[in-house]
């Protein structure tokens, strides 16, 4: 069975002259690495395709693969994580995760936080600033949270991401509509506990396979699990296995957003309990990192004793499920 790999390499796009915060959210050498080992530790074929527009070559020239191993995140617009996955469905071309509706929906957080507030999942209230006039319209009480509306890897959070007047919302918002120009989703600021659950499989068959709290440490910036604090989580953070009632919750609100939201094969959702104690939905991640000692998702796997390679065997299970030629499925249970 041959597999192929697409992905965006942070260090195509410096060489290329993007910034660090641009390629922020792209994969570093042994990523693809660890993740090209695991499949072929499962005695899979591999072929390193790469980003969008490599891919775009490759099945012009005429290239097809049995799955595409597909991790790319894409560069340009909301719809950036849907381009690759749009194309493989063009071509028929069986691939792992989420479809390209719903990479482009959950991208967008706030319509994914209408979809599953309308589903009856807790969510913090929120508002959207596309412009300026905008704030005016805010009706939330203090404190508030802002961010980027289509940003990952806490890209735009900092420490003035908690806001506790009208003044830092003019001035967070006018800053990040600036710098990422998107709209900026601002919702009630959650101060209780934070988890991130990790869940394979797609449908009724998506399950929890563990669930981790993030400790900030005094060397952190306090509160926020912010860009800063993730980038340099080594020596800033702690992760907690959870497995307490919160915890349980927690998994209960994340499992229900994944399967209303449509995800594929794997995914990471994050939730914090509100000043009531109540577990809120806050983002889902339906292309989360595989970096095997710095993503969340792998070091979820990690506390609850799941080896990379095993994470890496099941997301290709689950999406070879989905294929209708039966010497895949049969490849992959031999697997």
């Amino acid at each position: 069975m041959r597999i192929g790999l697409t992905y965006d390499l942070r260090s195509d796009y410096l060489a290329e002259g993007f910034t660090e915060l641009e390629t922020a959210e792209f994969d570093r050498p042994d990523t693809i690495i660890a993740i090209e080992s695991a499949l072929r530790g499962l005695r899979f074929e591999t072929d390193r395709i790469g980003h969008f527009r490599q891919l775009v070559q490759r099945v012009a020239a005429g290239d097809r693969w049995d799955l595409v191993f597909n991790i790319a995140e894409g560069l340009h617009g909301i719809g950036r994580e849907s381009q690759v996955p749009a194309l493989l469905d063009a071509y028929e071309i069986p691939y792992t995760f989420s479809d390209p509706l719903v990479n482009a929906l959950t991208l967008h957080k706030a319509l994914a936080k209408r979809v599953v507030r309308d589903a009856g999942i807790p969510t913090a209230d929120f508002f959207v600033v596309e412009r300026m006039e905008d704030v005016a319209t805010a009706a939330l009480p203090f404190p508030v949270f802002a961010k980027p509306i289509a940003e990952g890897t806490a890209k735009g959070i900092d420490g003035r991401s908690k806001i506790r007047s009208r003044e830092e919302l003019d001035a967070a918002c006018a800053r990040l509509l600036a710098a990422y120009r998107q709209p900026v989703l601002v919702e009630t600021f959650l101060p209780g506990r934070e988890f991130t659950v990790g869940i394979v499989g797609t449908g009724p068959a998506a399950r929890v396979i563990g669930t981790m709290e993030i400790e900030l440490l005094a060397s952190a910036d306090p509160e926020i699990y912010t860009y800063t604090n993730k980038e340099h989580c080594e020596e800033r953070v702690r992760y907690h296995r959870a497995s307490d009632s919160l915890a349980r919750r927690a998994e209960s609100v994340s499992l229900a957003a994944y399967r209303v939201l449509g995800c594929r094969d794997a995914g990471r959702v994050d939730v914090r309990a509100d000043a009531q104690g109540e577990i809120r939905f806050l983002e889902i991640n339906p292309l989360a990192g595989l970096h095997p000692e710095h993503s969340d998702l792998p070091i979820i796997c990690t506390l609850h004793g799941i080896p990379f390679q095993e994470l890496i065997r099941q997301i290709v299970e689950s999406a070879a499920a989905r294929s209708s030629a039966a010497g895949i499925r049969q490849l992959v249970a031999q697997a």
